[in-house]
């Protein structure tokens, strides 16, 4: 019981620093939508009592018509809050299991920060969208939704941009100060300034602002097979608290 204590305070938590444009709920399913900007975490069905697995059918069903008006694929994002019985439908029914993620935390206060480079945040939504947008190497049209995405966050967020003179941005992450818990999303090196230690010093740099602002733990997630990142995280003390993947229909999955 106290496992999933954890778990549902880290997927509130997740929940409030990447908003949805709408959230419904099925029961205890969350079902969060948004037109703007594809992310799956954003655009899925998210299922938060182990006990609530009641008409499944029908309900898989429902969810997928609120998919199909948002023209967005019905996805299913599983943690372990997820009824068991769900996964054994989506097994039986042939829907595949992607992009597990390990959900990771560390204490703040047990790091040595003294002799990171003070980068403060940045204030204006926009320029740091321009450069996420650059240094992930993403389409410039996601920049509307991911602005609204960022807007929308209530607690108090940290945009984060490292540059170089004469090269512009060349790592960029966003750190949401939420009470005593401080979130790392969004981090990412240019393609041609990775392994010069960027990562490790934009990750110090949120981690000590969150400190400075009374966060005890820092929390993040990570895919599961991106080892160099896996490997940054551990050399910051972060261990995993647990998993969740994302299943989606067969016949979904063939027209992607």
């Amino acid at each position: 019981m106290q496992h999933l204590a954890s778990v549902r305070r880290l997927e509130a938590v997740g929940f409030r620093a990447w908003p949805a444009a709408s959230i419904q709920y099925d029961g205890s399913w969350q079902i969060r939508l948004t037109a703007g900007h594809p992310s799956k975490r954003l655009n899925s069905v998210n299922p938060l009592d182990p006990s609530d697995h009641r008409d499944i059918e029908k309900r898989v069903e429902r969810a997928a018509q609120r998919f199909r008006a948002y023209g967005r694929p019905l996805v299913f994002r599983q943690s372990p809050l997820a009824p068991p019985q769900l996964d054994a439908y989506f097994d039986a029914h042939g829907w595949r299991r992607f992009d597990e993620t390990r959900v990771m935390m560390t204490a703040i206060d047990r790091l040595d920060l003294e002799d990171v480079l003070d980068h403060l945040p940045i204030r204006e939504i926009g320029r740091y969208v321009d450069a996420s947008i650059q240094v992930h190497g993403r389409d410039p049209v996601l920049k509307p939704g991911l602005t609204e995405v960022l807007s929308s966050i209530r607690p108090e967020a940290g945009f984060f941009v490292l540059e170089e003179p004469g090269t512009g941005p060349v790592a960029t992450a966003l750190c949401v100060h939420d009470n005593d818990m401080a979130g790392i999303f969004e981090l990412a090196t240019r393609t041609d300034r990775q392994r010069l230690g960027h990562a490790r010093e934009v990750v110090a740099t949120a981690l000590r602002w969150a400190r400075m602002r009374g966060a005890e733990n820092a929390w993040l997630q990570v895919e599961a097979d991106n080892k160099a990142a896996v490997s940054l995280y551990e050399g910051f003390g972060f261990e995993d608290i647990y998993r969740y993947d994302y299943r989606q229909a067969p016949e979904l999955a063939a027209h992607e």
